[in-house]
């Protein structure tokens, strides 16, 4: 916490741009459809020249080695598996693989502590388009939130598309969620996160719990989130030569083998059609390049009309799911930290101030 309220104070580092819409900023002269894009350019501090090698560096290595294209689906799984298994494993945690209620998950914790914390955990949920990723892409995230986050961190590797298409997904993601509740955990000491479309997933967990009235848990982290499969958001195509991993035919090719003949407004699909009221705290994180930029300040928009807490943080020069390469990007080792002080802050048992 000190570290980042360090940061915060030398603007010439200031990466993030935090919007606190809960404070009622949106209703300050900012547009209601897109908030944070019309607060970008007063508040924060442009891409530094690194951080923008950085991430050119990153698409130039992710297109060499084809992990993140193609239009076969099974051949864009294994690039990706290929890719991210060779790049390090995290280090200083302990991995303990588990049964999440009929769901294969590893549960992840740091290393300093002989076994689980058993007291707060953090859901995540992998981004990959429902056809990709598993426990092996993600586990660098997962272990970075263990760590920054000092919880146990449970990692699952849910049915993938096309062989499983929805409701698959969501139903793992709600069973990994029950199991933690089951586990020992109390809902004011989880906190669900995801990228892509493991943000997606963490969406619905919690419309479907509002629509159950079950318990919710104490905070939720969607990363790049996808919201509307219909794709009516203006940055798709604004920003459509920016963001080179997530567009128009990547899109399509998730509607075909996740959505199949479902309403593509259906609020099972896109959340953002979904009613907000009593959603838990939010903290939404989004690349200025990205195509689906305005499924996060919509979604932003959405949840504060509700009545809910959000913080939308827009991070210049970054792109789709940045933040699951925290071995080539400083930005996605400060988006983690980030994160981890969410959950940190909103975590039941958080020391006093």
């Amino acid at each position: 916490m000190n570290e980042f309220r360090s940061f915060r104070c030398m603007s010439c580092l200031l990466i993030a741009l935090t919007i606190l819409i809960s404070a009622g900023l949106i209703g300050a002269g900012l547009s209601p459809i897109s908030p944070a894009v019309a607060a970008e350019t007063s508040g924060m501090a442009p891409q530094t020249k690194a951080s923008s090698e950085q991430v050119e560096k990153l698409i130039g290595t992710l297109r060499d080695s084809n992990a993140m294209s193609g239009p076969d689906l099974v051949q864009r799984r294994a690039g990706f598996e290929k890719f991210m298994a060779s790049t390090p494993g995290p280090a200083r945690v302990q991995i303990r693989h588990v049964d999440a209620n009929g769901v294969d998950a590893d549960l992840i914790w740091p290393a300093r502590l002989h076994h689980p914390i058993g007291r707060r955990a953090i859901l995540y949920l992998h981004g990959g388009g429902f056809y990709s990723g598993s426990l092996r892409t993600h586990i660098n995230i997962a272990g970075a939130l263990a760590k920054a986050a000092s919880a146990d961190v449970l990692l699952i590797d849910y049915r993938l598309a096309p062989e499983n298409s929805f409701p698959a997904q969501r139903d793992d993601a709600v069973a990994a969620y029950r199991w933690l509740l089951t586990s020992g955990y109390k809902a004011g000491n989880i906190v669900v996160a995801g990228e892509s479309v493991g943000a997606t997933l963490a969406i619905e967990i919690i419309l479907n719990q509002l629509h159950l009235r079950g318990p919710l848990p104490a905070a939720v982290v969607a990363m790049s989130p996808i919201t509307d499969f219909a794709g009516t958001g203006a940055s798709l195509t604004a920003n459509a030569s920016e963001d080179p991993f997530m567009g128009k035919d990547e899109m399509t090719l998730m509607r075909n083998a996740f959505v199949r003949d479902r309403s593509l407004d259906d609020p099972d699909i896109s959340p953002l059609y979904g009613n907000f009221s009593g959603f838990p705290p939010l903290l939404i994180q989004v690349g200025s390049r990205e195509t689906l930029l305005d499924d996060s300040t919509r979604l932003a928009d959405k949840v504060h009309q509700a009545g809910g807490s959000v913080n939308l943080e827009i991070w210049p020069g970054m792109i789709h799911q940045w933040q699951i390469f925290p071995f080539w990007l400083d930005d996605a080792r400060k988006s983690n930290a980030r994160v981890a002080e969410f959950a940190i802050s909103h975590f039941a048992d958080r020391p006093m101030q």
